[in-house]
């Protein structure tokens, strides 16, 4: 099975489990992580990203941000100027940012997605070099309501996001899945490695964690304490 594959069947485990409402923006922000060598399978794929979180009773609408940057700078009236002296451009990436959140915020406007929404976001790629992918999504996730889904390419470790696996890498509050590591529903929790902070499980029926319900009365202290 390839990496894909098994980030969408991460993916469909964890998406079927219930949300809050009551939960900080950044705690309703996914994270897909996969590998940037992998973007057009991924891309390839993500109609069936968008199958199983139906199929697990939330809607789904996708905004790309593959052309926003292209599109920016025609708009700029100096644009031709900046192919010829781009060090000057980076003065005005404070602008691409209030224009791609503008465009967002027309999106979510035209499809108006609710609480039990998933927007996804692709082309993230398209922003290394330009914006901090934490600066759009700390700009982002307060305007959607439900879930925002990022399809990150790069890499994570130690809860440290890398964009194409960059030098420049960040930590961010949201929820990681990769093909490797599975999130799953309340009903089959056991035996499957959801990883929870400890001081999180305190409780013997429903637990909390990251705005996701998770009970399992079968679970054992000893597990209860390492996997979920």
């Amino acid at each position: 099975m390839n990496k894909i594959k098994q980030l969408i069947n991460s993916y469909s485990r964890f998406i079927t489990i219930p949300w809050r409402s009551d939960v900080a923006a950044a705690q309703r922000v996914i994270f897909c992580i996969y590998n940037e060598k992998d973007e057009l399978r991924l891309r390839a794929r993500i109609d069936e990203f968008e199958i199983v979180t139906r199929q697990s009773g939330h809607e789904w609408i996708v905004f790309d941000l593959t052309d926003t940057f292209p599109k920016w700078l025609a708009s700029q009236k100096y644009a031709n100027s900046y192919f010829e002296k781009p060090e000057h451009l980076y003065t005005l990436l404070p602008n691409y940012l209030i224009f791609i959140t503008d465009s967002f915020e027309e999106f979510l406007a035209v499809h108006s997605p609710g609480e039990n929404s998933v927007v996804a976001l692709k082309g993230v790629g398209s922003l290394f070099g330009l914006l901090k992918v934490k600066e759009v999504v700390d700009r982002f996730a307060p305007l959607v309501r439900g879930r925002l889904l990022v399809f990150f390419p790069g890499s994570y470790e130690n809860n440290n996001y890398r964009l194409l696996d960059g030098y420049d890498g960040w930590n961010y509050h949201a929820v990681p899945i990769t093909a490797d590591r599975v999130f799953t529903s309340p009903s089959y929790a056991a035996g499957f490695n959801i990883t929870v902070p400890i001081w999180n499980i305190g409780c013997n029926n429903a637990c909390s964690w990251n705005g996701y319900q998770i009970t399992d009365q079968r679970l054992e202290e000893d597990q209860r304490t390492r996997t979920l």
